[in-house]
């Protein structure tokens, strides 16, 4: 979108995947690539059965999680000491600089409509490998 242009409305189509740092792929959403978004990042996130993301977390945004199908599995902290599994119809937040793991350790996919805070959704992700051996594969 050009800096100069008059911000408009739009629709996106989530037709397109691109793979996240944190070891997933993810639908193109609302962000500041696709629509200019200044503030807001949103997009969907199907994870296949069996499938683990990198752990990570968020330096400076917000992650608000609605599980529309399936459930995921996540374990977050400074050491991934936490474990929670949310479930359709349930939403998860995130506070910034948490590290988080997710994963789909069932035998359907999971899928999420996942909103940040950064209108950059790459720009603050911040692999922590040093965690991953922390949740059993």
């Amino acid at each position: 979108m050009d800096a100069t242009s008059k911000p408009t409305c739009h629709i996106v189509r989530p037709n397109h995947a691109y793979d996240g740092k944190q070891g997933l792929s993810y639908f193109e959403g609302i962000a500041a690539e696709t629509v200019g978004a200044k503030g807001i990042c949103m997009h969907l996130l199907t994870i296949p059965p069996g499938v683990r993301a990198k752990a990570h977390l968020h330096e400076a945004h917000e992650t608000a999680i609605y599980v529309l199908s399936g459930e995921a599995h996540t374990w977050y902290g400074d050491r991934l000491e936490h474990h929670v599994i949310t479930h359709a119809g349930e939403l998860f937040y995130i506070p910034a600089g948490v590290p988080h793991l997710p994963a789909n350790l069932s035998s359907t996919p999971c899928t999420a409509v996942i909103a940040r805070t950064d209108p950059h959704e790459q720009e603050s992700v911040m692999l922590l490998p040093e965690l991953d051996a922390l949740v059993p594969a």
